[in-house]
């Protein structure tokens, strides 16, 4: 009888695996001194956020209100370029995508459909940039989890719910849309705060298209609860990708 042939031997620490066995490259986990650091970077951008929502809530004007709100972006690049991201790559697209969210936020502030139109189109270039970095992040394969589909019939049911209202607007507000779903799907791709992130994004700009197009559509805490789930979205997306560390060198 042939003796059974000898088991394989187990790859060496830090040898490549059989081709047949390779496994995603996930993210290493953040080292203590890390995470301290990302943590202590965050804080001017919470402490600010805070405020914000304070001259928000106690109707301090709308030049407090301007005056604090641009100050918040700026905040979250402050706390990218503290974190020191190893990718250079990741950090400039990060950035690019906070810094024309910036840039939204600075022509939202004017009044009128030309204003808003400009607004919207800095958002969009934002949301592109999102985009853009997330398929370049590694992931656990590339197929988006089935709850995603959530953002097609969140585009369409929305777009049908608004379109007898948006007149001329119909086709940015559409593409706008389109490229928020698409960002907000790739970011349920990668899972935890980038997800979130993501999902609240959506949340945000809904309750303001609603506010701004549906006739009849108001409640008192309107521009709270957009300003709080932008927010919150915008910090979830940054301190997600800054703590999807991967090994390898710096480009």
């Amino acid at each position: 009888m042939t003796p059974p042939a000898p088991a394989a031997p187990a790859p060496a620490p830090g040898s490549a695996a059989p081709l047949g066995d390779v496994e995603p490259h996930l993210p290493d986990p953040l080292a203590r001194a890390d995470r301290r650091r990302l943590s202590v970077a965050f804080v001017p951008y919470v402490a600010l956020s805070l405020v914000h929502l304070v001259v928000l809530a106690a109707d301090l004007g709308a030049g407090a209100v301007t005056a604090s709100k641009l100050l918040l972006m700026p905040a979250i690049v402050v706390a990218v370029v503290l974190a020191r991201p190893r990718r250079r790559s990741t950090a400039a697209l990060l950035i690019s995508a906070i810094a024309l969210s910036w840039g939204g936020d600075a022509l939202l502030t004017g009044s009128g459909d030309g204003w808003f139109v400009a607004g919207l189109l800095s958002f969009l270039a934002a949301h592109v940039a999102y985009v853009v970095l997330f398929v370049r992040l590694p992931a656990a394969g590339r197929r988006l989890p089935w709850w995603t589909l959530a953002y097609a019939a969140w585009f369409a049911g929305f777009l049908a719910l608004l379109a007898p209202g948006l007149g001329g607007l119909l086709v940015p507000v559409a593409v706008y849309g389109l490229v928020l779903g698409t960002m907000a799907a790739l970011a349920g791709g990668l899972g935890g705060l980038v997800a979130l992130g993501g999902a609240l994004f959506v949340v945000s700009d809904s309750v303001l298209a609603l506010g701004r197009f549906l006739p009849g559509y108001e409640f008192a805490a309107h521009d709270l609860v957009v300003m709080s789930t932008y927010l919150a979205a915008q910090g979830l997306i940054a301190l997600g990708v800054l703590t999807r560390r991967v090994g390898g060198p710096a480009r």
